[in-house]
């Protein structure tokens, strides 16, 4: 009888350690992402949250927009945090991914030496494009299909000219990285506001153009869809959805940046901050 009990107990302990061992593993979320979310220090304020509350570990891969799309239509991701509208509309209506939402906000703003060589100070966007092109200033671009290499895109476009070839340079690099050869070469680039911000210590380039509506810069999130993909993580993709456009994280995105760099680099945008707020 006491070998009996003694075996009851026994596999009482080892489902209990079963049903623990179940309880706590941790599951991984894939996060394609641009660079600016990264570069800002945005992702180390918010993602530990997440993490915690939800066991998870959340391995982050920010390369530019047109490369996390990629990713995302390649099932080599769980979920995209990215900001190119159209593009982003184009992977949902393909059937890359489902249940894109809004979630916060910044500008672009053209930046320049402080002497501004090519006179482009306080133009709109398209003006001083033109003007940069006829002065054959030197013009830094990011040139990796991010969702600010599209912007500027569209920016030549609307001017209606091309960048002289032997005065721009394409790096093929993140935002960050960008800023910093177009300081050292005293040259122009455009820059979303929160990574210039977060550089701004660093570099001594300066805003010259802002404000131009054509300039606003949303960003949204989106999950790979699991119909194409069966083996992404898509119950924690739309977890992490739900949080990040939660009114609780949305007041922490809103609030990022304000202590250090005087102003916040992003503004909440979710449906659910729109709705509480009015904004």
């Amino acid at each position: 009888m006491k070998f009996r009990k003694a075996g009851v107990v026994v596999t009482l302990a080892l489902i209990l350690s079963l049903l623990l061992g179940c309880q706590t593993k941790k599951q991984t979320l894939i996060l394609a992402t641009t660079t600016s979310t990264h570069d800002t220090g945005l992702l180390d304020e918010i993602l530990p949250i997440f993490e915690k509350k939800y066991n998870a570990t959340v391995k982050t891969i920010a390369v530019g927009t047109g490369e996390a799309i990629a990713m995302g239509q390649r099932g080599e991701a769980d979920v995209l945090l990215v900001h190119s509208p159209k593009a982003e509309e184009q992977f949902v209506a393909d059937g890359y991914g489902v249940n894109r939402e809004d979630v916060m906000y910044n500008d672009f703003v053209l930046v320049g030496p402080a002497a501004d060589p090519a006179g482009v100070r306080g133009m709109d966007a398209s003006s001083a494009l033109k003007q940069i092109a006829s002065t054959k200033a030197l013009f830094v671009s990011r040139g990796d299909d991010s969702g600010t290499h599209k912007k500027e895109k569209e920016l030549w476009q609307k001017a209606g000219v091309q960048p002289p070839s032997d005065s721009y340079i394409s790096t093929g690099q993140g935002m960050a990285e960008t800023l910093r050869i177009a300081d050292e070469k005293g040259a122009y680039t455009l820059a979303d506001r929160g990574t210039y911000l977060s550089l701004k210590q660093s570099i001594s380039l300066t805003i010259l153009v802002e404000g131009d509506k054509v300039l606003f810069n949303p960003y949204g999130v989106i999950a790979v869809n699991p119909a194409k993909f069966p083996k992404v993580n898509y119950d924690l993709a739309v977890k992490f959805i739900n949080w990040i456009t939660s009114l609780e994280t949305q007041q922490i995105i809103g609030n990022f940046g304000k202590e250090k760099y005087g102003q916040a680099l992003f503004t909440p945008n979710s449906q659910e901050w729109r709705a509480k707020t009015g904004q």
